[in-house]
């Protein structure tokens, strides 16, 4: 499991089938280990419930006490959901979503990546306001 296996690990209940299915447009990855729960169908997605993804990083974010943009920052989005958000963690969720940009440009990188990771959370059963994707 990459680095966006694990954001969706934090914000999608383990019941999701965004947690349960591999993702899609990632580099190649292993086979993942045993399955979690019965096997679902591969017509679960059409029938997936949306989880409110603005609802439950504000959750997070009120109960962690702290003040972290995970609106428009990688980085805040990363350290809320306690995830590792060096230069090389998102170097490798770069590599994941098959970015082509230089990677020694973190700022584009970054907006990039948070971009990215948004689409996937919205094209994986995640309710994304408009605003933070493409």
């Amino acid at each position: 499991m990459g680095i966006l296996g694990d954001i969706f690990h934090k914000i999608f209940p383990s019941r999701h089938p965004a947690n349960t299915q591999p993702t899609t447009g990632t580099a190649p990855a292993a086979p993942q280990a045993a399955p979690q729960a019965a096997p679902q169908t591969q017509a679960a997605p059409a029938a997936m419930d949306q989880v409110d993804v603005e609802q439950v990083l504000g959750n997070m974010q009120a109960q962690s006490g702290q003040q972290l943009n995970w609106r428009t920052s990688i980085v805040d989005l990363l350290k809320l959901l306690g995830l590792d958000s060096s230069l090389q963690a998102r170097k490798e969720l770069a590599a994941e979503l098959n970015y082509s940009g230089d990677t020694n440009d973190s700022a584009s990188m970054n907006i990039w990546l948070h971009r990215q990771v948004m689409n996937k959370l919205a094209a994986n059963g995640g309710k994304v306001p408009a605003d933070l994707k493409d």
